[in-house]
């Protein structure tokens, strides 16, 4: 009995150690939010915690099926919230440094799935459909395996993925997402400059003709929320709520992997924008002012 115990112990432990950061992974690309995710894998481990071990022959397939199950229930009871939300619902934005010394395991994997542009499409989708996708076209699950956890049948899951891959190739062209990273910062740092000489005239040329713009203020402007469209509109907005005399100072950081922006306010964080490039152009600019939102990127700027 005591030999049980520590065999139990031992691959929990193990558990942890080999399979958080995958499943953290999966989650924030299923929900959108750092914070949610990490509450769905603790609540996957104190599950595992509770459960006899002994018949569990792939305890990662057991806590996968458990962290897809919860995000999938949770995508379903947010759906309702977010239709009566006021303005765009964005993703929850990551910055973690390129430089960093350590890999901690409690962190996100930072690759092209994890893009703002990307998640920003992923939120559009029926939850199903996002679990699917997700699963199989970022994580390779089988669709045999992913029936069992959304509840679906095969054929049914193979439609929801098409109809997602659909999706992501209408908003993201192809290749997906392919941008030079040296190149985008270089647009960054011109917005930047733009922006803080508060020169409409440099900023026009980096954005492409039919960019658009969205702010998630977290409901709480309106007038604010509602999208741009068009390089000369987007310009202006920008300039009114970042540019000089706006008092914000924006400073470049990688955003979700890509060259982006932080805005600071008397020190402090108040806003992302995370540009999204096409053809060397800013193509869209996704404005999170929701503070709830902001928690992940604040805390990571604290501990540089």
């Amino acid at each position: 009995m005591v030999v049980s115990v520590i065999d139990s112990n031992e691959r929990f432990t193990d558990a942890w150690t080999n399979h958080h950061r995958f499943l953290l992974d999966i989650a924030y690309r299923l929900l959108g939010s750092y914070s949610d995710a990490e509450d769905i894998v603790q609540e996957a481990y104190s599950r595992l915690l509770r459960t006899d071990l002994d018949p569990i022959e792939d305890v990662r397939a057991w806590l996968v099926v458990v962290v897809s199950r919860l995000s999938l229930d949770q995508l379903r009871s947010a759906r309702v919230k977010r239709e009566t939300y006021i303005g765009p619902w964005f993703p929850e934005p990551l910055l973690f440094a390129e430089d960093a010394a350590t890999d901690p395991a409690d962190v996100v994997t930072m690759d092209e799935s994890v893009r703002f542009a990307l998640l920003v499409v992923l939120e559009r989708m029926s939850p199903a459909e996002r679990v699917v996708f997700v699963l199989h076209d970022v994580f390779e699950f089988p669709f045999e395996k992913i029936a069992t956890m959304v509840g679906r049948t095969v054929a049914a899951c193979r439609q929801l993925a098409s109809r997602a891959r659909k999706r992501v190739a209408e908003e993201a062209g192809s290749p997906r997402f392919a941008i030079d990273p040296a190149e985008q910062r270089r647009v960054v740092d011109a917005f930047i400059a733009a922006c803080a000489d508060g020169e409409i005239e440099a900023l026009l040329p980096l954005l492409d003709p039919s960019v658009m713009g969205w702010a998630d203020t977290g409901g709480a402007l309106p007038l604010v929320s509602q999208p741009s469209l068009g390089r000369e509109t987007v310009a202006a907005r920008v300039m009114r709520f970042f540019g000089a005399g706006s008092g914000n100072q924006l400073v470049a950081h990688n955003i979700n992997g890509e060259p982006s922006v932080v805005a600071f306010f008397d020190g402090a964080v108040v806003s992302v924008l995370a540009l999204s490039m096409a053809g060397n152009l800013i193509s869209r600019v996704y404005v999170v002012s929701d503070q709830r939102k902001l928690a992940q990127v604040k805390r990571a700027l604290e501990q540089q």
